[in-house]
């Protein structure tokens, strides 16, 4: 236990140096045409390394917050939820474009016996069967699963199984809000983003790689790198870009991460300045009618 304590503290104490070097030699991992550079880009991505500046970087900032002036932490909560909203806002429309891509199909698939769809914006070509264009569905869906779920969260709209929560005081309410967020949101998001991050790798690249490999075997495999990025779909005429589904777990993964951390925040924030706090700054949709509201308040 005593080991695991020095070598948290000690990654730590290297983090603000790991983070100077990354900044200061940007050369290294993100000049893409140099296959060695890519290989620390995916080491990196998902190491020891990474994971530290992020915490450091947390603590810091929770630290200057608490002690120092709660306006910083404020000012992250509203950053993050920004992000979260403005995000999952404009992600959203891809439910109304799978719902006019569906209608589209089922009209000249059934009433116009059209195989494929043709489309040429600004003079470019672009033709797909209707196979491709019913699998990409699947997509559109998954593009609101995945960068909707902070924006959902923001709302209030997520469906919760409460036991304890709406029977204990509001201060209390808070520290359960606190500890979920340390304990379950941020271990598990972690965990997730270390393997969706290998995963979405060996879908782009070879030679593969994985978790367990470590910076100086993946330099040597950049000899013989080169791009592979998943092109083949479930059908013969079907969609063909199943590596996007890989980008959007990691892009859901990172989102979460930064909501567990905005929501830590508020939660601090409102058990500090009390009640009176509660849902400040919140940015929220309104659907305009009182009637419908209720429903929604419900969730």
């Amino acid at each position: 236990m005593i080991e695991f304590i020095l070598w948290a503290l000690q990654n730590i104490a290297l983090a603000p140096y790991n983070l100077f070097l990354a900044v200061t030699n940007p050369g290294s991992w993100l000049n893409w045409a140099d296959p060695q550079s890519v290989m620390r880009f995916i080491y990196y991505g998902a190491s020891v390394e990474l994971f530290f500046v992020a915490i450091t970087t947390f603590i810091l900032i929770t630290a200057l917050g608490m002690f120092w002036s709660r306006e910083i932490l404020w000012r992250g909560v509203r950053i993050l939820e920004g992000v979260a909203n403005t995000v999952g806002r404009t992600a959203a429309w891809a439910a109304l474009l799978m719902v006019l891509v569906q209608v589209m199909i089922v009209f000249l698939q059934r009433i116009f016996r059209v195989a494929e769809i043709q489309l040429g914006p600004f003079g470019t070509a672009f033709a797909q069967d209707l196979s491709w264009w019913a699998e990409s569905l699947k997509f559109h869906n998954a593009l609101v699963v995945c960068l909707c779920v902070s924006y959902t969260f923001v709302q209030g709209g997520h469906v919760r199984v409460d036991l304890v929560y709406s029977a204990v005081k509001f201060r209390t309410k808070k520290l359960i809000d606190m500890f979920g967020c340390l304990f379950f949101m941020l271990p598990l998001v972690t965990i997730t983003y270390l393997y969706a991050w290998f995963f979405m790798w060996r879908h782009l690249m070879t030679p593969a790689v994985t978790s367990t490999s470590d910076l100086d075997r993946m330099l040597a495999q950049a000899r013989i790198f080169k791009w592979n990025v998943e092109t083949i779909g479930f059908s013969p005429n079907g969609f063909n870009a199943y590596f996007l589904f890989k980008v959007l777990i990691v892009l859901f993964c990172v989102l979460v991460f930064l909501q567990a951390v905005a929501f830590f925040w508020r939660s601090y924030l409102e058990w500090r300045e009390g009640e009176d706090s509660a849902e400040k700054y919140l940015d929220r949709d309104t659907l305009g009618d009182e009637g419908e509201a209720l429903p929604h308040a419900a969730h």
